[in-house]
């Protein structure tokens, strides 16, 4: 949503904040919910010997609010505290999110690192947030129709409208994942087989996981071991990838999961008022010339690089780029 909030690692998140700013321009009556990262994912950097290292600084976030709600979730077989947090000082519908970093709680670790430590680090984070997040929503007294899940990692929240529809309203299983369905949209991003996340049955129930199911449904859902993605698409009644391309691959690399529901193709934008320099817009609104605009902007660009590099380049030639994170499941070729 803004780099003065690093919350969020690479283009997921981005397109995350995007969604909050797009809906806020449009009027939709939406909410945002993730976690409040003590350290971030990492910065990064390059040493005297050429070498990259790693930095993760103590962030303070002082345009955040407290909301005053905490919500519990049962992790590893204890409560755990999570504070509900908020921001929307960045013309964006409300993002609410939970931490754990609570003076004098044990476990501020679950809301330490994106993306960081063991498989338990990770799930303990995913469990606050999906079941965490729907409890966030009850706490707040939030009426929602339709949830929508960005990745894979905020498929416990579907665990808990499950348990939710059995304990309240005494449905069984196979009623419950029905009803849950019926209320989520899913998003799949990662187009490699390494980067979406597989689990461990055993270690799913010691962190508590199962959330009230049993071995056997968590396979109907999930598979064994565990696939998060095949489990997402289970859970939703409609699924999409990023796409006309993406979904071509995403077709192709999850037709084999029974009971998945189709994925179709949308093509993510971005919001232009975060992503478009100022005086594009107003030469457009001037119906004067883009490209001289495109020209002083691109001279901007490459001054900043040769700047921070030394190298120097023509803004006469057509220039292609990219940058990404060196995530170990990405693949540069």
């Amino acid at each position: 949503m803004s780099e003065e909030m690093p919350i969020y690692a690479g283009g997921l998140g981005v397109l995350a904040g995007d969604y909050l700013k797009a809906a806020r321009d449009a009027q939709f009556p939406m909410i945002g919910i993730g976690i409040l990262w003590a350290h971030d994912y990492t910065e990064q950097y390059i040493n005297g010997e050429g070498r990259p290292y790693d930095v993760y600084p103590e962030f303070d976030y002082p345009m955040v609010r407290d909301t005053g709600v905490s919500v519990h979730v049962n992790v590893r077989g204890e409560d755990v505290e999570c504070k509900v947090k908020m921001v929307d000082c960045y013309e964006n519908v409300p993002l609410y999110l939970l931490d754990t970093n609570i003076p004098g709680s044990n476990h501020g670790w679950m809301t330490n690192k994106l993306y960081g430590g063991a498989a338990q680090d990770r799930l303990a984070a995913e469990m606050i947030l999906g079941i965490g997040g729907i409890r966030l929503l009850r706490a707040l007294g939030l009426e929602v129709d339709l949830y929508h899940f960005n990745e894979g990692h905020a498929l416990f929240a579907g665990l808990e409208l499950i348990r939710e529809e059995m304990e309240k309203n005494d449905h069984r299983f196979d009623l419950a994942w029905k009803k849950a369905k019926s209320q989520i949209i899913f998003t799949t991003h990662t187009p490699v087989a390494a980067g979406n996340e597989i689990h461990d049955h055993n270690l799913l129930n010691y962190m508590g996981a199962y959330n009230g199911l049993n071995y056997e449904e968590m396979c109907q859902i999930g598979g064994d071991p565990f696939n998060m993605t095949a489990a997402s698409l289970r859970l939703s009644f409609k699924a999409n990838a990023v796409s006309k391309l993406h979904g071509h691959t995403a077709r192709k690399m999850w037709q084999e999961i029974p009971l998945s529901t189709p994925i179709i193709s949308i093509t993510n934008g971005v919001h232009e008022g975060t992503w478009q320099d100022k005086r594009m817009k107003e030469a457009f609104d001037r119906s004067e010339d883009l490209f001289a605009v495109h020209m002083t902007c691109k001279k901007e660009l490459f001054n900043y690089i040769a700047e921070k590099t030394g190298q120097v380049m023509d803004p006469e030639v057509l220039t292609l780029g990219f940058a990404r994170r060196a995530a170990p499941y990405k693949r540069s070729v």
